[in-house]
This record gives C-alpha cells, sequence and structure tokens, in this order.
C-alpha cells in the first residue's frame, strides 16, 4: 500500500477478500514511517477503511486506543510477556475479557523489526474447528459450552481487579453469525470445565498447535508491515536484540469489537 491512512479500493477489496476467505491478510506499507506518533493517526485511519470500532481499554492503550508492543520495565508492563523478549504461546486477542467486550478483530503493525527472532505463526479458527470436528464432535460441544474455560479474575499492580472471565472456546459472532474463537494454551491461571469431554478436548487442542498445522502460516514482520485479521490464533517466537543492545522492536497493536468489514456508507 501507498498510504496506510487511505488505502485504494483495489487494496480494500483484496485485504477484505482474504480475510474473508482466511480470517487474516498481511500487508505492506510503502513507506513504512517511523515517527509513532503519526503511524497510531495513520492507524485508526486505516481501521476507519474497514468499518472496525477500536476497543482497547486496556492499561497501556493510551488516548489513541493504540497498545506499543515492546520490551519494558515500566510499572504495569513488567513481569506480562507482551513487554519482554520471551516467546508467547498459541492464544486468541483477549481471552480474559468480559463477555461483554469480547475481541472480534485486531492488527498488528511493525514500527521497527527485531535484531532476531520475534516469528508470529498465524493459524485460523475455523482450521481449528474443522480438526477438532474431525477427530470427535463431542470435543465442539464441549468447547462451546457456555462455561468451558475461566480465566481467573487478576489484581493489577495499581490495586485493581480484572474480573474472572467465564466463557465458550467457540461461539457465533454476536453481529455477523461467523466463527469466533476465544482461547490460550497457558496452563497455570486457567480453569477448564471438570467434565472428561472438555479436558480431551483441550489436550487435543493443545498438542494440535504444539505439533504444528500444514494450514499454519508463519510471518516474521518488518517495518511497514502488519496483519489484519479476524482474531486468529497466533504466537510469537522470542526475539534478540540488536548489535548486543536492548532489543529496539516495536509493534503497535490496536483491538476491535467488531469484524472485518466494509466502512458503512
Amino acid at each position: 500500500m501507498k498510504n496506510l491512512e487511505n488505502p485504494t479500493r483495489t487494496e480494500r477489496e483484496e485485504l477484505l477478500r482474504r480475510c474473508e476467505d482466511t480470517n487474516f491478510a498481511h500487508y505492506h506499507w510503502q513507506d513504512s514511517g517511523s515517527d509513532p506518533d503519526e503511524i497510531r493517526g495513520k492507524l485508526r485511519s486505516f481501521a476507519s477503511a474497514f468499518g472496525l470500532r477500536i476497543a482497547e481499554r486496556h492499561r497501556s492503550a493510551g488516548e489513541a486506543g493504540i497498545v506499543a508492543l515492546q520490551p519494558s520495565q515500566e510499572p504495569g508492563k513488567r513481569g506480562y510477556i507482551p513487554y519482554s523478549t520471551r516467546a508467547m504461546n498459541w492464544h486468541t486477542d483477549g481471552y480474559y475479557n468480559a463477555p461483554d467486550h469480547l475481541i472480534s478483530a485486531f492488527v498488528l503493525h511493525c514500527v521497527r523489526q527485531a535484531g532476531s527472532g520475534g516469528t508470529n505463526q498465524i493459524l485460523d479458527p475455523e482450521i481449528a474447528y474443522i480438526r477438532l470436528r474431525d477427530a470427535d464432535p463431542a470435543y465442539l460441544k464441549a468447547l462451546m459450552h457456555p462455561e468451558a474455560m475461566t480465566i481467573p479474575e487478576n489484581r493489577e499492580n495499581d490495586g485493581s481487579i480484572r474480573p474472572a472471565s467465564v466463557g465458550p472456546v467457540f461461539y457465533p459472532d454476536a453481529e455477523t453469525g461467523r466463527l469466533q474463537m476465544r482461547y490460550t494454551a497457558r496452563t497455570r491461571s486457567i480453569h477448564w470445565r471438570d467434565d472428561p469431554a472438555t479436558l480431551e478436548a483441550a489436550e487435543f487442542l493443545r498438542d494440535l498447535l504444539e505439533k504444528g498445522d500444514p494450514l499454519a502460516h508463519e510471518v516474521r514482520l518488518s517495518a511497514g508491515q502488519g496483519i489484519l485479521n479476524n482474531n486468529v490464533l497466533h504466537n510469537r517466537t522470542a526475539f534478540g536484540p540488536e548489535d548486543g543492545e536492548r532489543s529496539n522492536r516495536l509493534i503497535f497493536r490496536v483491538r476491535f469489537l467488531n469484524r472485518i468489514g466494509r466502512k458503512p456508507q
């Protein structure tokens, strides 16, 4: 794309087509930019071109509703994996959100690439659904139960409490009916519904992601590149610094309440 803030009709249609077919699209902004504040503004315009409603209430989102993912020791970020150089396991975004604030789409946009590593793997949730269905339809019934997965409450450094999040793994999008997914492969601070089908389904899905799926995609974003998607399953490899110094990697994340679509007229 020549203009991130104003993609052409052809560019919008192609990104829409890819998101319709596979739930994600990998884009490349030719300019790439270097001013983080300017890029934030352009990303808001980019989101608007697809009718997306920014959902970030995150402590690190700032006024623009955009989170800067980079290594940090700031209070509220220290100790959380997204703000470290460590690998991140498979998950969808906002899996700990309340049922009335579910994340349906997000953008990852690279401002500065890591010296090494920082690769994302991506898997369309519809593929995961099919793998589970083919293995045992009972797995899907279990993971669509309204109490299938619980993320316990979490006390923030400022003393505020994020309430426990209880809900299904797979569910229909409220506006479109399309499949959405809420998931994390974490093994601590998570409770699965205590019945055999749910526990077996969770284990099957975790093993599937760990072993790798032939339809998973691998992307290492460079400056100006991004991923527009309907909250796909994804992970991140660990990444290293540049020339032995602290890593300068910077990724902007923007989350949305609705799926990717055409801007309302």
